[in-house]
Order: C-alpha cells, then sequence, then structure tokens
C-alpha cells in the first residue's frame, strides 16, 4: 500500500481498541434507511475520532460505508475506507448498537504464526535434540550482550533445567559491528563438519570479544584473527582441514543473509533476541527472572512440571 502509509500504521499497531463515538440522539448509521437529520453528527464524530486517534493525513479522503450484523453481540460492522488519489483500502471497525462506541478488533490466524515456526533445520543443537523447549537465540558474534547470554545466562539455565530445553542459534550479525558478519561466516564453515567445533567457536568468540576487537579498530587483523580460531578448533575436532580452509577464504555469506532475512521478517532489530517456543522475549540479554518463567510456562503447556526455581541471579551491568 504505497500511498497509505497512515493507514499501515494503525492497522499494524492496534490489537482491540475502543474508543467513545459520543452518544448519539438516533442509530441511523445502524439503520441506512433512516432519513434522520442528526446522522452527520455521528459520522462526523467517527471520523474526527479515527482521524486524530490514528493521525490520518488531511490528504486521505475517509468514506463510512453500510453497517452490517457483525458476530460480537451488541456490534455491527462498519467498514471505513481510507482514498488517496486512485488508491484505496478498507478497513472494518465495529459500532455499538446505540451509537455510543467505536471499536477495531484485529484477528490473527492462530495456525499461521510464524513464531512458532522459525526454521532451525541443519543448525547446531546445544543440549538434547529432544529436549522438550527450544530456545531460539538471534545471535551476533560481536555484541557483548550476546556475549553475557551465552557465557553466563544460557549456561545457568541449561543447568536448572537438566536435559528439558535445548538451545539454537540464528546469524543476526549487526551492520555497525564490523567482524560480526565474518564471525558468523566461519562459525557456520564449522557447523557443516562439526557441532562441537561450532560451539566451541562460539564460546571462545563470545568470551573474546575485546582481544578480537583490538585496541585499534582494524577489520583486517580481526578477520584472520577469527579464520586462525575457526583453524584451531576445526583442527581440535579433527574436520576436514582442506574443505574448512576453503570455506573460510570464500567467505559464503549466504546462509547468514538468509537468517537476517529470517529475523526482519520476523521484527528482530537488536541482539540478542530469544524465542522460548515461539514466545518473543524482549530483545537484550534477560536476566534468568525473566527468561525462566517463559521457559516455564512452555514446560507446563506440554504437561511438565518445570524444576523448582533456584535463588540464582546472574548479575550484570
Amino acid at each position: 500500500m504505497r500511498h497509505f502509509p497512515a493507514v499501515r500504521l494503525f492497522v499494524s499497531c492496534v490489537t482491540i481498541l475502543v474508543f467513545a463515538a459520543g452518544r448519539a440522539q438516533n442509530t441511523s448509521l445502524l439503520h441506512p434507511a433512516s432519513s434522520s437529520p442528526n446522522a452527520p453528527s455521528l459520522e462526523r464524530k467517527i471520523e474526527v475520532l479515527i482521524r486524530s486517534q490514528f493521525s490520518v493525513s488531511p490528504q486521505f479522503e475517509i468514506l463510512l460505508g453500510a453497517r452490517s450484523r457483525s458476530n460480537i453481540e451488541g456490534y455491527d460492522t462498519l467498514p471505513v475506507t481510507f482514498i488517496h488519489e486512485d488508491e484505496r483500502t478498507t478497513v472494518e471497525f465495529l459500532v455499538s448498537a446505540d451509537g455510543s462506541t467505536l471499536a477495531r478488533l484485529e484477528k490473527f490466524d492462530l495456525n499461521n504464526n510464524p513464531f512458532l515456526s522459525i526454521d532451525a533445520d541443519r543448525r547446531p543443537v546445544r543440549g538434547s535434540p529432544t529436549a522438550k523447549v527450544e530456545i531460539i537465540n538471534f545471535d551476533d558474534l560481536e555484541c557483548p550482550y550476546c556475549g553475557m547470554l551465552n557465557n553466563e545466562i544460557l549456561p545457568a539455565t541449561m543447568d536448572h533445567y537438566q536435559g528439558l530445553v535445548k538451545i539454537v542459534y540464528k546469524d543476526y550479525p549487526l551492520p555497525n559491528h564490523p567482524w560480526a558478519l565474518h564471525a558468523a561466516v566461519d562459525a557456520n564453515c564449522l557447523a557443516t563438519q562439526s557441532v562441537s567445533a561450532y560451539w566451541s567457536y562460539v564460546d571462545f568468540v563470545h568470551s573474546h570479544g575485546h582481544e578480537i576487537s583490538g585496541a585499534s579498530s582494524n577489520p583486517a587483523k580481526s578477520f584472520l584473527d577469527l579464520d586462525n580460531i575457526a583453524d584451531t578448533f576445526g583442527t581440535r575436532s579433527s574436520v576436514n582441514e582442506a574443505q574448512l580452509a576453503m570455506c573460510l577464504k570464500k567467505q559464503d555469506a549466504s546462509l547468514v543473509n538468509q537468517s537476517l532475512k529470517l529475523g526482519a521478517s520476523l521484527g528482530v532489530n537488536a541482539t540478542p533476541q530469544v524465542f522460548v517456543d515461539g514466545e518473543r522475549l524482549p530483545s537484550g540479554a534477560q536476566p534468568i527472572e525473566k527468561l525462566w518463567p517463559a521457559i516455564d510456562r512452555a514446560l507446563k503447556s506440554k504437561g511438565i512440571q518445570p524444576p523448582p526455581s533456584k535463588a540464582l541471579k546472574v548479575e550484570h551491568p
């Protein structure tokens, strides 16, 4: 909808909104056949409320359509059309039977929830692959808060839940981090051959970000250091060294770019971004006091009693 930025804003940001439209003397909007002279006043109240509440540009014409019976008791459906030049879009509102309330209900398809179907196939898994709850983290290897999550919060979580959770990382290197993309590509080179080498590399990079960045920003040196780190962990895991060397040299970012595209479609705009069985947590390194209740909810939904909480807190700035 290229010409409808204002309309797109309120359609996407509203879940359930109810506004008083003003009590009318009659309900001619509810009965289009009525010839009551007071009908325009209710139409005007509705238009003014919509324009002011959603900051609709004056360039848009608003046309109120004929109402029809809705499946919500006490309300009729009112189509509201927004017109700009030769394009138009229609949004359905609800009007109460007494003409005093305007509402909007946004519907969601419970069978098509992208948060419940994040593609984690062929990604290295930390923990048991058959664990009941899956934690998916959109990770940036240069992000210090991602390091905090990886090095402190998630290990404590794995220890607490003892085989009930598994962890999968998706790549989300931020553009303001000069070596994050290179690090993600190197990690994927290891992942194609060895899950253990992948996680050893991830843990090391998250623990040594300052050394990799160096005292002065020198991306070329950081790239070389990352390749050497990947080679070291690859050798320890007995990977095919020639294959690894070719992958590191090629720096094919196609898998990373796919992950970036997926994250963007899910509204990821900061790292770390954690999803617990599809439940999105606030971005950032959420402490266990916020992470564990989400895991407990996921376990209970599967009929599993979570382990008793421990008096454990992870310190962070």
